[in-house]
């Protein structure tokens, strides 16, 4: 799970991640106040139960805490794993 893409642009971006053909991605966007807006995850169900959802998320707080971003999770994928993971709530914001 370590070949995590990254792409972004002024508006927000995406993390995605492939496996056996299939594509896994997490998007956001900008809020302009220094919060990137968790608004989507998809993860086929070709790739269900392999931990990618968690790793994309897992990405985007460690990017959020080395760049001093703060998330806002509007995805509720992206929520219930900041309740599961209470050490990440430095770097959440409701």
């Amino acid at each position: 799970m370590s070949d995590i893409i990254c792409e972004r642009n002024d508006r927000g971006g995406r993390y995605s991640l492939s496996l056996n053909g299939a594509e896994a991605e997490l998007t956001w966007r900008n809020d302009g106040n220094g919060r990137i807006v968790a608004d989507h995850t998809a993860v086929p169900d070709a790739m269900r139960g392999t931990g990618a959802g968690l790793a994309l998320v897992k990405r985007m707080v460690v990017d959020a805490k080395a760049e001093g971003t703060r998330i806002v999770p509007q995805c509720p994928f992206v929520e219930a794993m900041r309740k599961r993971h209470p050490e990440w709530n430095d770097v959440f914001t409701l």
